[in-house]
């Protein structure tokens, strides 16, 4: 990466959970020593408001009359929601001023979540976004529908997390020998977000032939890194067996590779990315 890639960005909304996910933000950004950016990013399509019947045959001057009514109601609350996201945003920045990170910026921006995100991904090192949202209290989903869509639209980590913090003292690594969680192990060996956390190396799933070739190069590595790790191969269901040994060894951040299947794959055989986040409950890093 080159210098300017190492932005933090967190991305919020106007949330409760946004203090989970600037308390996480920042204290990514101060072990890394990277700058910090707060991102709310206001829907360019707003649901209708209010109740008004807008149907039916108009007259031309009542029309125009109407349109321009409807375009001063929208110019007025969308003065309101940046004003109001303003002073969220910097509640928030003074939150992660507090938690040690500096510098700290704050952002708003019209337009879809995935796509502007997309946008800004070139000078960003890591992601950091709620697994819920606004919308939490009234579905009850323990995964927000924007996860995945924006996990997608990225190729940079992006941290997903939870209800609460605790800075993390141990790490559970996914690794199943791929190209991509091999690379999720070097990205560990080499980032100062990891120093000094234990490491744990799972593999579970369909046991293959060469998993112990794999596991002693990841466990080699992290240890030529200075870390303190341990590996162990599980046969059996990976979401299980990981969720299994999240509560027994009291791990604090998953690490692990994240949809790689199409969507239309994910369709019918389901993304088994979305069922780990759903069963480990703790803070996330989904490397793409």
């Amino acid at each position: 990466m080159t210098q300017q890639d190492n932005k933090v960005l967190a991305c919020v909304d106007l949330s409760p959970y946004a203090q989970h996910v600037a308390d996480y933000a920042a204290w990514a950004a101060a072990r890394m020593a990277a700058p910090l950016e707060f991102l709310h990013v206001i829907d360019r399509h707003p649901a209708l408001q209010g109740g008004q019947d807008h149907s039916g045959a108009l007259q031309a001057n009542a029309e125009q009359s109407l349109l321009k009514s409807l375009s001063e109601q929208d110019a007025a609350r969308t003065r309101a929601e940046r004003e109001q996201a303003r002073i969220f945003l910097n509640a928030l920045r003074e939150r992660a001023l507090a938690a040690g990170a500096a510098p700290v910026d704050t952002r708003q921006r019209h337009g879809d979540l995935d796509e502007t995100l997309h946008e800004q991904q070139a000078g960003v090192r890591l992601f950091v976004l709620g697994r819920r949202g606004e919308s939490a209290h009234s579905t009850q989903h323990e995964l927000g529908r924007h996860v995945e869509q924006v996990a997608r639209a990225l190729n940079r980590p992006i941290l997903t997390v939870t209800d609460g913090f605790k800075a993390p003292e141990r790490v559970l690594i996914a690794f199943d020998g791929s190209s991509i969680t091999r690379r999720g192990v070097e990205m560990v060996a080499g980032s100062r977000l990891f120093k000094g956390l234990l490491v744990q190396l799972l593999m579970s799933g369909k046991a293959s032939q060469d998993g112990p070739k794999q596991m002693a190069w990841a466990t080699q590595t992290l240890e030529t890194a200075g870390f303190d790790v341990a590996g162990e191969i599980v046969p059996g269901d990976p979401e299980s067996t990981i969720a299994q040994a999240i509560q027994a060894k009291g791990i604090d951040l998953l690490v692990m590779g994240a949809y790689t299947h199409s969507p239309l794959r994910s369709l019918f055989l389901g993304s088994k990315t979305d069922d780990l986040l759903r069963s480990a409950r703790i803070p996330t890093l989904l490397l793409r």
